[in-house]
């Protein structure tokens, strides 16, 4: 049915037991992987009551596969949405929570905060810290520090640091499954000082004890219940195997010690495990609980089959060859011995063969541009713009992105796109709250429908009817007026088909004149009506059907296409729901609970085809897993991709810190040591900054590698001397400049 390359049919030919896969970008992992689920369906391999469990990293990753997989199980003639299941990790931790809460001593009704409740939570227990002890930190602050400036940074850079710091320490806590009481036990048998992790584990107790009295738990609680749960119950363990016989891992490079651990005990020792991944692919490993190492030993494993995913059809040969001398560079002449573990030279990127499906763009040369020329800040952003702006204009139907390293490089650049009044997209700079309120005012609909007697119910419709007049104080006054009209009258079906007793007009505040809201209260009772009529429609018919009347923008439109895809699915799988159920279950959406279910605000996926004569800008890090026609990589200097040199500046060690401390680091160093005590070791400050620099580095090389292979036909890598005119350009676009040079002459020749 497919052409498949020689590596996929060995992918395909997998019968069983655990198998490692290195896939290098653009390799057709997420197709190649989903067609491999279809197939393990099709040839019978799982009983009705089971599912192929597909775990993946990000939440857009979700609908790519349910997508996929439905696609090539309909070709197969068999029922989509049956067979598999795909999740986040923090996805299936839920389903694995969620069916056995009293196994770790939840409550049926548990509730999980997201991460801007978790964060005001730790804002106000440091802020509470800092008032009562405002002096704990002064010896890691730079002894020079006048008064005035002193207090300036106690007041505007202390607290940041602080969370990203004790953020860290907590997040590493719970991976290694340590409560504050544990931790603090392994503490007191320290012999030496650890001031750092003390006050982290104060403060971590006191963020558990907030989160206790909510009722809830975060994120990293949820991963960390989950194994409790299938490691405290052999039974449920064994009826999790039963459910889940096969489970395909994607984007294992970035798998952390506790999703290692939860696959382990799911699969077994005999289970059936792929995992799938890129370890030059590995950008998240900073400070967060990845780590590639887990993917690189499972790949080396004997028991395990190893197999590469090595022909890209993605990019030109040209770009290619500079994507491989970098993994071959960095892992052979790095001058810093330490980071050639950075990049792997095996398996290299290889073109596909001339008659396959996906062939390499046609190659020139003269589409690759690596810039060493100087330019300023100002003057990189200046000379990007230009050069973007004539290309969307001669090529307005290709696809082109600006990638930066942070996100204040990139709303430099967008201040500059709208000065020249050149059309781009943001959107993967910028995040929205959309998901919940779009997820919420639908859930609000259902509940009235479920419930039509309730006035306090039809009340809140009404208002989430006209909830875009929220930001008109006159108008909204006027609105919430009749709201509690609504709230108020004792049945709601003589208000359905008679309206409120009297004339509309008269019952509106006075002040209020627009014929136009008039006209819509007095359409709101039709409205009701018309969704009434709808309920015997399949629920995700209906959602849709609310969802046009409601007026949604396009990107809540496509956010309700999620929401009745997901319904649809749950409809399949509880045939005897009724709406009251759906509507909770989009309650879980709004409350953010279902996050990791494939709605959350930053990942709601993207299709750089959708934008072509835009520019999109993107950071490096959100770019992975898409790609463009043209791509540009700014800022490529010493400051953003240090190498190691002694003038190299660290984003990570703020000015204002004493002897170049990195703190974060140094604070989970010191967890580290307090949670294997050696006799003959001892913690050293300063030798866990030094090694936070090298993972640093290591980062940025496989970050430059990812934004390089972002690129089909044409690339260009620019610097600049960054805001105080110090940095020059970064060593690896140094020797990449050299390459270049030799290879574009030798192709002359």
């Amino acid at each position: 049915m497919y052409r498949l390359r020689t590596s996929q049919r060995e992918i395909l030919a997998y019968e069983g037991g655990k198998m490692g896969v290195s896939a290098v970008p653009g390799s057709g992992k997420t197709w190649t992987l989903s067609l491999l689920a279809a197939d393990i369906i099709a040839r019978g391999e799982i009983f009705d009551d089971q599912e192929i469990l597909i775990v993946t990293l990000v939440n857009s990753a979700v609908e790519n596969f349910y997508h996929r997989v439905g696609r090539f199980v309909r070709e197969l003639n068999l029922i989509p949405n049956i067979g598999y299941r795909v999740r986040t990790l923090h996805g299936l931790a839920h389903d694995i929570v969620r069916e056995r809460p009293g196994l770790v001593g939840l409550d049926e009704d548990f509730r999980i905060l997201d991460e801007k409740e978790a964060r005001l939570i730790r804002e106000d227990i440091i802020s509470s810290r800092l008032r009562s002890n405002p002096g704990e930190f002064d010896g890691y602050l730079d002894l020079f520090l006048s008064d005035s400036r002193l207090e300036w940074v106690r007041d505007r850079r202390l607290p940041g640091l602080v969370d990203e710091i004790f953020l860290g320490f907590i997040r590493s806590a719970k991976n290694f499954q340590l409560s504050p009481q544990k931790l603090g036990e392994r503490l007191k048998a320290v012999p030496n000082p650890l001031p750092l992790a003390e006050i982290g584990v104060e403060l971590y107790a006191e963020y558990q004890r907030a989160l206790q009295y909510r009722g809830g738990v975060d994120f990293d609680d949820l991963i960390n219940y989950a194994y409790t749960a299938i490691s405290s119950d052999p039974e449920y363990l064994d009826r999790l195997r039963y459910r889940w016989p096969f489970i395909l891992e994607d984007e294992a490079q970035d798998s952390s010690y506790l999703q290692e651990m939860i696959l382990v005990k799911l699969t077994g020792s005999e289970g059936n495990w792929v995992r799938v991944g890129d370890p030059n692919q590995a950008i998240f490993e900073t400070f967060t609980t990845a780590d590639p190492k887990y993917l690189r030993e499972f790949i080396d494993r004997e028991d395990v089959i190893s197999r590469n995913l090595e022909e890209s059809g993605r990019s030109t040969i040209s770009i290619i060859s500079l994507a491989n001398h970098l993994a071959i560079w960095t892992s052979n002449s790095h001058p810093f011995d330490s980071v050639r573990d950075a990049l792997q030279a095996a398996p290299l990127i290889e073109p596909t063969n001339r008659d396959d499906p996906q062939s390499n763009p046609v190659d020139d040369p003269l589409n690759v541009h690596l810039v060493l020329d100087e330019y300023s800040s100002e003057g990189e952003v200046e000379e990007v713009v230009r050069s973007v702006g004539k290309w969307v204009n001669d090529n307005p139907d290709s696809t082109v992105a600006v990638l930066v390293p942070r996100n204040e490089r990139g709303a430099n650049l967008v201040t500059e796109l709208k000065r020249r009044k050149i059309d781009f997209v943001d959107s993967l700079l910028n995040s929205t709250n959309s998901t919940r309120t779009t997820a919420g005012a639908l859930s609000l609909v259902l509940e009235h429908l479920a419930d039509p007697k309730s006035s306090r119910k039809l009340a809140k419709v009404f208002e989430v009817y006209l909830r875009k007049y929220r930001d008109e104080a006159v108008v909204w006054k006027a609105i919430t007026n009749v709201a509690e009209k609504i709230r108020k009258i004792t049945h709601t079906e003589h208000f359905i088909y008679h309206g409120l007793e009297g004339d509309w007009q008269n019952d509106i505040d006075e002040s209020l004149d627009s014929p136009e809201i008039v006209e819509k209260i007095n359409y709101f009772p039709e409205l009701i009506m018309r969704w009434h009529e709808a309920v015997i429609l399949p629920i995700d018919q209906l959602v849709l059907t609310v969802a046009h009347d409601l007026r949604f923008e396009v990107a809540e439109m496509a956010l309700c296409h999620k929401f009745a895809g997901l319904l649809r699915q749950v409809m399949m799988e509880n045939a005897a729901w009724r709406l009251s159920e759906y509507s909770q279950e989009l309650i879980e959406i709004a409350k953010n609970e279902r996050r990791f279910l494939g709605f959350s605000d930053d990942d709601l996926g993207f299709d750089p085809e959708k934008y072509k004569g835009k520019v999109i800008v993107s950071t490096m890090h959100k770019a992975k897993g898409l790609e463009w026609d043209r791509v540009y990589l700014m800022s490529v200097n010493s400051y953003n991709f240090p190498s190691g040199d002694p003038e190299d500046v660290f984003i990570a060690e703020k000015w204002f810190l004493n002897r170049k401390i990195n703190m974060q680091a140094e604070t989970l160093a010191q967890l580290d040591y307090a949670l294997d005590i050696d006799e003959l070791s001892t913690y050293r400050e300063g030798v866990a900054t030094e090694n936070a620099r090298l993972d640093y580095i290591r980062e940025r090389l496989r970050l430059l590698y990812v934004g390089i292979t972002r690129a089909r036909k044409e690339l260009i890598i620019t610097w600049n001397t960054g805001r105080r005119q110090d940095s020059g350009p970064a060593l690896p676009l140094i020797e990449l400049g050299d390459f270049w040079k030799v290879l574009k002459l030798e192709r002359q020749e």
